[in-house]
């Protein structure tokens, strides 16, 4: 659930892709912004099981990802797709505007 407006968002989206030209540039604008502010790592729970986020990173095809761990196993989630825990992790907004951007983008 965002806990912003559409315009903070969008707010926050003019920050990360400021002097970006293209999808690549801007993508790498938001892993600056959320490697700065997120606070990793931290708990989440996908598919009911508990893991640890322990890094966002770009994959080669320049997707923003959440390399998540559990017992020594590990798994990379889109960052579009992780669901995000109650409360969220500090700077968790970025997350948010990462998103808003990502479905404008695929619409």
């Amino acid at each position: 659930m965002s806990t912003r407006s559409a315009a903070e968002l969008d707010g926050l989206i003019e920050e990360a892709t400021v002097d970006t030209y293209d999808e690549i540039e801007a993508v790498n604008g938001f892993l600056a912004v959320v490697d700065e502010h997120l606070a990793v790592p931290f708990a989440t729970t996908v598919l009911g099981v508990e893991v640890t986020v322990v890094k966002i990173y770009l994959t080669n095809d320049s997707r923003m990802v959440a390399r998540c761990v559990r017992e020594g196993f590990q798994q990379d989630i889109g960052l579009a797709e992780l669901p995000l825990p109650e409360p969220p992790p500090d700077g968790a907004h970025w997350i948010e505007a990462y998103r808003r951007w990502f479905r404008l983008l695929t619409k």
